[in-house]
């Protein structure tokens, strides 16, 4: 147990769950204290809801998200779109079993006496062994943990063979879809405007343009118009709002506003799942409602990312660092150039526009308005990055705080955060009109 509880101890000590606790037994930082997992019961199966199966999702999205970010290192971008395809995954194994509403892709035939943990569990374990191979021992480790705490029977098997058959059925779908391709990155003739890698090693990204969407029918469906002219208006305001407000000795940026730039530079998709997982747990989600909230929210996100990728390296936009600092190239008499200028963080080594952030978040906050039925409602979101906890009223209030964040990191201009903003909410409303509704 010691290999799997090493690698990963991250999906620990959030405190949503009891069952994943069990891995923790022993651990790198210490043992910990034996926890049973009598709670992981079949009683409810297809009937009254028990609280083990609306934990069982929190516990492999949890063991989702860590298998891909912190132990698969995939950077937000990619995360985004795995973080769908796991999530559509759990969300069909629910559905097949509670009913009520469309599949995403998988319609399994479900014996009456069905444990839904045992089924979560094994399609996201399916979905996860497949899609990392160098982690089928720890995940592996993890599925066998988890599934010492099902009593034995019938329950138990007939969930294990309907999880087995949703995630065979993803990876089916998702098979050489080139999330794992290698796409090496071509240089445009550097010049004014022209996206230059921010970072000795080759950009981030470049695959994402050729992956097959999870919902859109093509990637460029929402490709936005394009940078404005260097020479154009919006460019000036925009580069001239960057240069003061996102220099990393800014006399003009506040300190709410420089903690507000660090607080968004979190990982997009822990910082995201962990708080609406959080988000499920104080709104009393019950388990069909919690994969399908997820479901909507990362499929929309990992859509949303897809389109905005295919924009960068559509467009290959320089970044800020590059534009100020070469100013006197853009043919532009109102914008100066800073050879000294630098960003108040280290800039993402992947092209300009659109922002990834922007795209992201905005589909996930439209997603979850589309999910809700409300844009208004209370709930908060914290950042490992500066320890804070920031409370929010509606879900558009976090996108204006992160398209502000990203230009006060000086990592974008503000047209690039608008139009990122643009497709994520096109994606988010285009998948909440065509999947994850309820039957007719």
């Amino acid at each position: 147990m010691k290999r799997a509880c090493g690698r990963f101890e991250a999906v620990l000590g959030v405190g949503l769950s009891v069952a994943v606790a069990v891995i923790a037994t022993t651990s790198a930082s210490g043992p910990a204290a034996p926890v049973a997992l009598a709670a992981l019961d079949a009683k409810g199966a297809q009937g009254v809801e028990t609280s083990s199966q609306r934990r069982a999702v929190a516990d492999w999205s949890l063991i989702a998200q860590n298998a891909i970010v912190a132990v698969g290192k995939r950077f937000p971008g990619e995360a985004a779109v795995y973080m769908g395809i796991v999530h559509a995954a759990i969300y069909d194994v629910v559905v097949a079993i509670e009913g009520g509403y469309r599949p995403y892709a998988t319609t399994p035939a479900v014996p009456p006496n069905t444990s839904m943990e045992a089924a979560v569990a094994a399609a996201t374990h399916r979905v996860l062994a497949g899609r990392f191979p160098d982690q089928q021992g720890d995940l592996h480790d993890v599925y066998s943990a988890y599934l010492n705490g099902i009593p034995d029977g019938e329950a138990k098997t007939n969930g294990v063979q309907v999880g087995e058959e949703v995630g065979i059925g993803m990876l089916t779908l998702r098979a050489n879809d080139g999330l794992d391709a290698n796409v090496p990155y071509v240089q445009r003739p550097p010049g004014p405007g022209v996206y230059e890698p921010t970072a000795p090693v080759p950009p981030l990204g470049t695959r994402m343009p050729r992956v097959p969407p999870l919902a859109l029918d093509h990637v460029s469906q929402f490709r936005p118009h394009g940078p404005p002219s260097l020479r154009s208006w919006e460019y000036t305001r925009d580069f001239n709002e960057v240069k003061v407000f996102g220099r990393l000795d800014s006399r003009v940026r506040h300190a709410e506003q420089t903690a507000v730039a660090r607080f968004w530079t979190d990982h997009d998709l822990p910082q995201w799942n962990r708080n609406l997982l959080r988000l499920a747990d104080t709104r009393r989600l019950t388990a069909i409602e919690t994969a399908r909230m997820l479901a909507m929210a990362h499929v929309a996100g990992g859509d949303a990312m897809l389109g905005c990728f295919d924009a960068k390296y559509h467009y290959l936009s320089w970044r800020p660092i590059h534009a100020i600092q070469r100013a006197e190239t853009d043919r532009n008499s109102h914008t100066r150039p800073d050879p000294t200028w630098q960003p108040l963080l280290p800039t993402p080594n992947h092209p300009e526009y659109p922002s990834a952030h922007a795209c992201h978040t905005t589909a996930i906050a439209e997603a979850l308005e589309s999910f809700f039925g409300t844009g208004r409602l209370r709930f908060s979101l914290d950042s490992l990055v500066t320890g804070e906890t920031r409370y929010y009223r509606r879900f558009k209030d976090v996108v204006a705080e992160v398209n502000d964040a990203r230009v006060w990191a000086g990592f974008h201009f503000r047209y690039s955060q608008d139009d990122g903003s643009r497709i994520g909410r096109k994606v988010a409303r285009f998948v909440a009109r065509n999947f994850f509704q309820p039957r007719d």
